[in-house]
């Protein structure tokens, strides 16, 4: 019997010739990461063991991003232990603020996840890099704790489920939508700790910034991981970022998985994902005139250049509601450098947005968007549970980068083409 691509990755890093679900094993790692909310308790329980030294140097990395620029004393000591803990114990890869971007976007940007690699991060949306072929998932601080002291971990290998994707994408769609549709079709707990595979035509012509969004929202359906297995768009993006050698693994035609689910996506209009959960969504044209007060456009899920490009293309030449907040955030200080050169960021200060450093920020209810009682958001995050921008009374509403930058135009929830036309 074959194996799917995520059982083979695994089965190469546990030293094994072959893995079925519900195997335990015990992984090496190419990588560890965390952030300033959940790094500064992984280095305490890293500390109880009385150890001298990280089991490599390279493979720890460190990104201050949820809170950072720091907003308050506390927010600064979360930080501070980062910086201290990689001085103390010379970590390569710690970024700091004018160097670091949103975790999930700063590490492929940097060729530090590559194909093939199993990492594990103390973020839920480490399932990002399962874009790239890689196993990636979220792990909690003391998992992240053990992880930096053995450089291995201990998983029990996931059922897979097989998603293909067909047909062809109707204008001002993309990997939001595709993903948004998915979790609306099986819900939040449908992939409950099972591997989403993502195949099919549709996703092989998808953009690596579509793809990273697809795997980022795996987590938003208990997926354990999301992945989909590396071609030529992928080795065309990690060939200038790779610093090491990789390996490239694809799924047996005789792979087994639990389910096999197929989408025709030209049934697939632009989505929106009403509160409190990212499984209650509709199509754009079915949300209804929802007034709103906030637009996020940014996050691990689309703060890179395709979704700023996008959100342009929609806002150039309008401006925001006059009773709208669109705030408007880079994935990496090399994106913002990009929107720069391509006059993206004065396409946005002239349609009245707020224009930011990298950072989580808004997205976590952290700081620069906090949502009041009664108000409504839409954003281009990746949950919208009851209080996660801010008061337990605020609503966010999930989109893509389009919808949202026409909704901040109108001030209510809008489709693309009542603002920009169709076509993107």
């Amino acid at each position: 019997m074959g194996m799917t691509v995520t059982e083979k990755i695994l089965a190469e890093h546990a030293g094994l010739d072959y893995v079925e679900p519900g195997q335990l094993i015990n992984a090496r790692l190419d990588l560890v990461l965390g952030n300033d909310i959940t790094a500064p308790v992984a280095i305490g329980e890293f500390k109880k063991l009385g150890l001298k030294r990280v089991f490599d140097t390279e493979k720890v990395v460190l990104v201050p991003d949820h809170f950072t620029p720091n907003k308050d004393i506390k927010s600064a000591e979360q930080a501070k232990v980062l910086r201290e803990f990689a001085r103390e114990f010379k970590i390569k890869n710690y970024f700091e603020v004018g160097r670091m971007g949103i975790e999930h976007c700063l590490l492929p940007e940097a060729g530090l996840v590559l194909p093939g690699d199993v990492v594990i991060g103390a973020d839920s949306h480490t399932c990002t890099y399962g874009a790239l072929g890689a196993f990636a998932t979220g792990v909690g601080s003391t998992d992240m704790a053990a992880g930096m002291a053995t450089g291995e971990a201990w998983f029990k290998v996931p059922e897979s489920i097989r998603f293909i994707y067909h047909g062809k994408m109707l204008p001002w769609v993309g990997g939001k939508d595709l993903i948004l549709y998915t979790i609306g079709k099986i819900g939040v707990d449908g992939a409950r700790y099972r591997a989403m595979e993502f195949t099919g035509e549709v996703i092989e012509n998808l953009s690596m910034d579509g793809r990273f969004t697809m795997a980022n929202m795996a987590i938003e359906a208990g997926g354990k991981n999301g992945i989909i297995m590396a071609d030529n768009i992928t080795k065309e993006y990690v060939k200038k970022r790779a610093r090491r050698e990789y390996k490239i693994f694809t799924s047996d035609e005789d792979a087994r998985y639990a389910e096999i689910i197929d989408f025709n996506v030209g049934d697939i209009e632009p989505q929106v994902a009403f509160p409190h959960l990212p499984e209650k969504t509709r199509s754009v044209r079915q949300a209804g005139k929802v007034l709103i007060d906030q637009v996020v456009i940014g996050s691990c899920t689309n703060g890179r250049m395709e979704d700023l490009r996008v959100a342009a293309r929609v806002l150039k030449g309008k401006q925001v509601h006059k009773e709208v907040r669109l705030i408007i955030i880079p994935g990496t200080q090399d994106i913002f450098r990009q929107a720069i050169r391509e006059g993206l960021v004065e396409i946005f200060l002239d349609a009245k947005a707020v224009f930011s450093t990298p950072t989580c920020g808004p997205c976590l209810g952290g700081h620069m968007g906090i949502l009041a009682a009664g108000e409504r958001a839409v954003a281009t995050t990746n949950r919208n549970f009851v209080g996660r921008m801010g008061h337990p009374e605020s609503e966010v509403y999930l989109a893509n980068p389009a919808v949202a930058a026409a909704s901040a135009v109108a001030g209510r929830i809008a489709a693309p083409e009542e603002v920009a036309g169709d076509g993107i």
